[in-house]
């Protein structure tokens, strides 16, 4: 029953994705993408919807949901980003691997609706570039989305964090804020294309400054990042 169950939800979701994506982007043709944010936040949480999940999202004490900076949250399946689309009030975008760019058709939406492309081969040049886009989106305003880990957890359980994103933060001065996605793992996960019903909580955190922090304090402020965010999976489960 539940490999039909899935196969609904996934047949009636792409279409769903199918047509709204298309939507969006002749939208997009004429409409800079900042003013159709209700209509992206409506789409992720149809996905999400439509994918079986019901969605909830808690801010903790301190957190100022309409700061831009980075964005770090826990990499649990491939319905992430359309689950931070559905939570986050801030206008944000995301760092994503340059070969997703190439994708025919999605490649197109992330690269006009404002993503930040990571170099598959980081060589010198590639990353001073990344850099400079990156910090391009910073200043008009974008809160970027970065999973640190790097991959999806495979037992939902979380990885390690790379630093890559805390030394652009540092550099340039902007905060930090965890965001912890639990619950999902349940939902579905990188071991299985099978879809449950679950309840996705989705906890924004207090911003982590940056000012003030030298290249040696990256290690402590990527450890406190991830300690923030697994304090919500303790609480909650994965």
């Amino acid at each position: 029953m539940n490999v039909l169950y899935s196969a609904a939800l996934w047949t009636i979701g792409g279409l769903h994705f199918a047509v709204a994506a298309a939507a969006m982007a002749l939208a997009w043709l004429f409409v800079d993408p900042r003013r159709t944010q209700d209509l992206q936040r409506a789409f992720c949480r149809n996905i999400v919807r439509l994918a079986g999940a019901r969605l909830e999202v808690r801010l903790t004490p301190g957190c100022d949901a309409g700061r831009a900076g980075f964005i770090v949250c826990n990499h649990v399946n491939l319905f992430d980003a359309f689950v931070l689309g559905a939570a986050l009030p801030q206008f944000a975008r995301g760092l994503e691997l340059e070969s997703h760019f190439s994708i025919p058709v999605y490649g197109w939406l992330m690269r006009h609706a404002g993503n930040v492309p990571v170099p598959d081969v980081k060589t010198r040049a590639d990353l001073r570039r990344m850099w400079k886009l990156t910090q391009e989106a910073l200043s008009r305003g974008t809160s970027l989305v970065v999973f640190p880990e790097g991959a999806r957890t495979r037992d939902g359980r979380l990885r390690p964090f790379h630093e890559g994103v805390f030394r652009m933060a540092q550099r340039f001065g902007v905060p930090v804020t965890p965001v912890t996605i639990s619950g999902a793992f349940a939902w579905n996960n990188k071991m299985s294309r099978r879809l449950h019903p679950a309840r996705v909580v989705v906890t924004l955190h207090a911003a982590i400054e940056t000012a003030g922090l030298g290249p040696k304090d990256v290690p402590d402020l990527r450890d406190r990042a991830r300690a923030v965010i697994a304090s919500a999976l303790d609480a909650d489960g994965s």
